[in-house]
């Protein structure tokens, strides 16, 4: 246990859980419904980055195929938990939004601060450009399964009619296929976009049992939060005059991944831009092909049937932010300006989003 009350001491993130009595207090009691949101959400992000830690940990006793598996089926399970309780609750345009919201998150937020940040410290920073242009078409054909039954489900039937169920069921499996293929791609490579590891200093070498206990905890934890946040999403969005839509295409995603993403931008400070981008490109690509499908067959466990159909501003919204970012870094290069451009668009779409 002493390696474990070690790691508690040095993760920056382990302050964040004094926030857990006062979430607990503010369910009892029925505080403001804004202040358990934002308590639960500052409740996640430790939680977020115990689940990524448990991971890596684990990769390490399993081996580079099977680790390869866990860090890309458990990279993004903060938000996955978080969906499912929305799922659950009924709140299925948020779900969808915070697909969007997740995408757009790593090719512009996250991909915009690292190269900032970066090139600030470094200058012109370089990455591999056939990993850059890989990655690119693998993008376009992760959006493009998610609009092509969004644009056409109008021509089948009305929204919630079994011939479009039918038609996001079919898109499901053959997304949850195209993702087997690419982590079965991924075991084969180290530099695959879908078996991104962190840094070998960065990892926690924790045993086995200490691993699962973390990871156990930490997704009860998540659980426990999200419920608590779900259910006052909607007294918080008419509270502050936001949508389900802003909720879930800007706070639900930075709010899941936050961990992931500090990581994302430490490496590139670290001058290791490959990492990166990868991160980012992986986690874009784990939420389309993998997360957005399985909530297809959750939803309908739940009764509460969720659709592979999109509504044209987040159509717009995701092919300009994979376009953007596919044109940023084709050339296997990166500046601050190129952040910073990456970024103002990304600030431009939420301030339309929150308008909206």
């Amino acid at each position: 246990m002493n390696k474990l009350r070690n790691f508690l001491s040095r993760n920056p993130m382990t302050f964040l859980l004094a926030v857990l009595p006062f979430v607990l207090a503010a369910q009892l009691l029925h505080w403001s419904p804004i202040l358990t949101f934002a308590l639960a959400c500052i409740g996640i992000i430790p939680f977020a980055a115990y689940i990524g830690e448990a991971t890596e940990a684990l990769a390490v006793y399993t081996g580079p195929r099977v680790g390869a598996l866990l860090n890309a089926t458990l990279g993004n399970a903060a938000e996955l938990i978080i969906t499912i309780v929305a799922v659950r609750a009924g709140l299925l345009e948020l779900v969808k939004a915070s697909i969007t919201g997740s995408i757009l998150g790593n090719l512009l937020l996250v991909l915009g601060f690292s190269m900032i940040l970066g090139g600030i410290k470094h200058g012109e920073q370089t990455f591999n450009r056939k990993n850059a242009s890989r990655n690119a078409i693998l993008l376009v054909l992760a959006v493009v399964t998610l609009v092509i039954p969004s644009l056409l489900s109008h021509a089948i039937g009305p929204e919630g009619s079994p011939k479009v169920e039918a038609l996001s069921i079919g898109v499901a499996i053959v997304m949850m296929a195209l993702y087997g293929l690419g982590l079965f791609d991924a075991s084969r490579s180290n530099d695959g976009p879908l078996s991104h590891t962190l840094p070998e200093a960065a990892r926690q070498h924790w045993s086995k049992t200490q691993a699962f206990i973390i990871l156990a905890l930490a997704t009860g934890g998540i659980v426990w939060l999200s419920e608590a946040l779900v259910h006052v999403a909607e007294d918080v969005m008419a509270g502050l005059g936001m949508s389900e839509f802003f909720l879930g295409i800007i706070l639900v995603p930075i709010i899941g991944n936050v961990a992931e993403h500090l990581v994302a931008v430490q490496v590139a400070v670290k001058n290791k831009m490959d990492l990166s981008v990868e991160i980012a490109v992986s986690s874009s690509l784990q939420i389309a092909l993998f997360v957005a499908p399985l909530l297809v067959f959750i939803s309908l466990a739940m009764g509460n049937p969720l659709q592979i159909v999109f509504n044209q501003f987040e159509l717009i919204a995701l092919m300009a932010g994979v376009l953007v970012s596919a044109l940023v870094s084709a050339d296997g290069e990166s500046t601050w300006l190129e952040g910073t451009a990456l970024l103002a668009i990304y600030i431009i779409l939420a301030l339309a989003f929150f308008l909206m």
